[in-house]
């Protein structure tokens, strides 16, 4: 992303309900995969941006120390600034990580972006990640969603399900939860993209305390669905838990 878009979500991360959706939801399926899991290593944040989620985790989740890593200098900076833990600069597709050192690998609409060829990654993550340690994928979905948005932060690829599922088990990933989400306010994304005009600004940015209120208490609803097992059938985003086999 540009510097701009990246200074963006620093300023608003943490108060954009979409964010803080996501975060939630990753941190609560972390916790209860590591619980199930006695791989020793780190939690790794793999293209951590500006610390949102690091932040959210904190110094641990569980045994696991966390830490950072970030391809873009002054994001990896603002992520340091945030949360004071390791952030180390590099490439997901090159992690200067030895093999099998991580328990813990996190994904948060990384494989979607123009600078990241998912294969390369995803080999990156399996090399990196010990045997049946955790790796947490989460995407946007739909390629025919494509949007202004997506080329403000330079995503170039939107995923379904199924195609996701297939991409990590061709890489050495099982697959053990997977479900869409942000699905009850899909009907609205969906036509807000209809209506966008082509240079149209990124959704980074900071809604009315009213609406803000309103989108979480739904992604709320959504995350309690999950937690108990169901699975969305559709939605904005896509996230699925995964192990490295072997």
């Amino acid at each position: 992303m540009e510097r701009a878009e990246y200074e963006r979500m620093h300023a608003v991360e943490d108060r954009m309900w979409w964010y803080r959706g996501l975060r939630l939801l990753v941190a609560d399926l972390l916790r209860r995969a590591l619980e199930r899991s006695d791989v020793a290593g780190c939690a790794l944040d793999a293209g951590c941006g500006t610390g949102g989620m690091l932040a959210k985790l904190g110094a641990s989740v569980g045994s696991h120390v966390t830490i950072g890593l970030e391809y873009d200098a002054n994001a990896a900076a603002l992520a340091l600034a945030k949360t004071q833990r390791p952030i180390v600069v590099g490439s997901v597709t090159e992690m200067p990580l030895g093999d099998a050192r991580i328990a813990a690998y996190l994904s948060l609409d990384v494989l979607c972006h123009a600078g990241v060829e998912p294969s390369a990654a995803l080999e990156e993550a399996r090399r990196c990640l010990a045997p049946n340690g955790v790796a947490i994928f989460n995407l946007p979905a739909y390629s025919w969603l494509l949007s202004a948005h997506d080329r403000r932060v330079h995503n170039v690829r939107r995923f379904t399900r199924g195609e996701a599922r297939r991409l990590l088990a061709s890489h050495g990933f099982r697959v053990v939860r997977s479900t869409y989400w942000n699905t009850l306010l899909f009907p609205l994304m969906l036509l807000h993209r209809l209506i966008e005009k082509d240079d149209a600004e990124s959704d980074v940015r900071e809604f009315p305390p009213w609406q803000d209120s309103m989108f979480s208490a739904l992604l709320a609803v959504e995350r309690a669905a999950i937690r108990c097992g169901l699975r969305l059938p559709f939605g904005g985003s896509l996230i699925l838990v995964a192990s490295r086999d072997g």
